[in-house]
């Protein structure tokens, strides 16, 4: 194949052939082993492409290989002026010897606006570090290296949510902005710092000599927020959970290890104290998400149902009421307790739809005992109301509901709730409880004595009756202590003129010792084990006459 002939006064036909091009442009041959530039145009020239480190070296490789075309990337220029090329290496065949047309496409301004929307996409807007993916990415890059030992704490903001409501969003974000800098302050130069969500950041650390670095660099952070925030006209408190996992050479995924210390974090929302990750918290949380998942169909499918344990009087033996309590059998047969399944269905929020489920078919249980009767059976049926079903529920409306329903008067039910539903909004808690009573329901503080009321607001609220805690009843003939509580609960609920049940009654005698203190009524296996609705109201015939 002819070489066409350019006429360019001063320049060889390949010169002038090659300065129609516009981009760098190079010929290269093999000479004596090594590579010699034939002939280079003007803005290969320009570039300062000759002698660029690796250049020769792919261009012979390339030679060597046999291969008739190749695209490479190519970085030239120092660390400031670094360029990028996208190389394209044709073998020229008219030659008998190795020699090839060397094109560089200038993709700098490609690559650098890549970089800038990824540096954008990693970055958090409001405080500047790095987000979710960002952390992440520094995380694969801590893999990459083969570090031998580091760790990832994740730090969650107690309470955050609000002071977001109550102080604004904008006040909120000069929070997150001034937490973030008391951590980094808190942190080593070559610490990460990351904000991984709304009010939870992440941080990266090499562990230098052993895991209890991390311990101390948490508390570095606790103290570091302990101090009061000044925001506006208001002085705030922040506490927070902070969660470790650890990492190393024979870490794979990043994102195993965020999640690993995301699962320490949420224990240590429970004890309020930093948690290292521990193999067997994964696991629990793992059949969590299983048993919520399971839960779920169960709902759906209406395989729960409601067993009913008498209260009886403790004077006169007679029943009073009947507590609903769900149980719960699976599709496998396989029996779950209450103390398990409850707490998962109030952490995945299942408990609202578990509540509504409880109280309408608690109503209509009641109702089908009044026409097995005849009439009205003499009882009451009460249902546990969950703190998380008070605040995300229209409650009142629900029980209104299942009361027209059934056709029952509002006497008929009894709410139970415990001191924390309380305690987590008094103000809010306050108006439901009132628009709950305004339908006739008796309102039941259930396990009293084992939180942190507040003797005022007992007096104000509209509850009717104490439920004494079953962790001061049973065995209380052994031991002083639990008696002597037990007389000062019942001397209260006197003073308040509210009724009073005792939960967790085992033997005659203590039901016995409680009617002599003055209890009203009890309620545990000294009379029945829950029933079954059928079996409820056979022992609710052969008691009451």
């Amino acid at each position: 194949m002819a070489v066409p002939r350019v006429i360019a006064p001063g320049l060889t036909a390949s010169e002038g052939a090659l300065e129609l091009l516009p981009i760098p442009t190079t010929m290269a041959a093999m000479t004596d082993g090594r590579v010699v530039h034939e002939v280079s145009n003007r803005p290969f020239t320009q570039a300062c492409l000759l002698g660029e480190s690796g250049l020769d070296e792919a261009i012979a490789a390339f030679l060597s290989s046999g291969r008739e075309r190749d695209e490479i990337d190519f970085l030239a220029g120092g660390a400031v002026e670094r360029r990028h090329y996208r190389v394209t290496m044709t073998r020229l065949s008219y030659r008998r010897e190795p020699v090839a047309m060397v094109c560089f496409v200038d993709q700098t301004a490609e690559v650098r606006t890549h970089e800038t929307l990824r540096r954008e996409m990693a970055t958090d807007s409001l405080t500047g570090l790095p987000n979710r993916g960002g952390f992440t990415d520094a995380l694969e890059a801590m893999i990459a290296t083969g570090s031998s030992r580091w760790a990832v704490l994740m730090i969650d903001l107690e309470r955050f949510s609000r002071f977001n409501a109550c102080l604004g969003s904008m006040t909120g974000d000069e929070l997150l902005i001034t937490v973030a800098r008391r951590i980094k302050g808190a942190l080593r130069g070559h610490d990460v710092l990351a904000r991984t969500g709304g009010d939870e950041f992440g941080i990266l650390l090499s562990v230098d000599q052993d895991d209890a670095e991390a311990g101390h660099v948490a508390q570095r952070i606790r103290n570091a927020l302990s101090t009061p925030f000044r925001l506006s006209d208001y002085e705030i408190r922040i506490s927070c959970a902070i969660g470790m996992a650890f990492g190393g050479s024979d870490t794979a995924v990043a994102e195993d290890v965020i999640r690993h210390a995301q699962v320490a974090m949420k224990k240590s929302k429970a004890s309020k104290s930093a948690e290292a990750y521990q193999t067997q918290a994964l696991d629990f949380a793992r059949e969590e998400f299983a048993m919520e998942t399971a839960l779920r169909r169960a709902i759906e499918n209406e395989q729960l149902h409601l067993v009913y344990q008498p209260i009886c009087d403790l004077a006169t033996g007679r029943v009073e009421s009947f507590e609903a309590l769900a149980r719960w059998t699976d599709e496998d047969g396989v029996r779950h307790s209450p103390v398990k399944f409850i707490p998962v269905a109030e952490e995945s929020g299942l408990i609202v739809p578990l509540g509504r489920w409880a109280i309408d078919t608690a109503c209509r249980t009641l109702a089908g005992w009044d026409a097995r009767h005849g009439r009205d059976c003499g009882v009451s049926v009460a249902v546990n109301l969950s703190p998380i079903q008070l605040q995300r529920d229209t409650v009142s409306e629900v029980v209104g509901r299942a009361l027209d329903a059934a056709g029952l008067a509002g006497k008929r039910l009894k709410l139970e709730l415990t001191e924390s539903a309380i305690i987590a909004d008094p103000e809010r808690m306050a108006k439901v409880l009132m628009q709950l009573k305004a339908l006739g329901p008796t309102i039941a503080m259930d396990d009293f004595g084992t939180g942190f009321s507040n003797l005022a607001s007992l007096q104000t609220l509209p509850i009717d009756v104490l439920k004494i805690d079953r962790s001061f009843v049973t065995a209380m003939l052994h031991d002083r202590d639990k008696v002597a509580i037990v007389r000062a609960i019942l001397s209260l609920a006197q003073a308040l003129g509210m009724a009073t049940v005792a939960e967790g009654i085992e033997t005659v005698e203590v039901g016995q010792t409680l009617a002599a203190l003055g209890c009203t009524y009890g309620q545990g296996w000294a009379y029945a084990r829950p029933l079954e609705a059928d079996e409820a109201y056979a022992f609710l015939l052969e008691r009451n006459g």
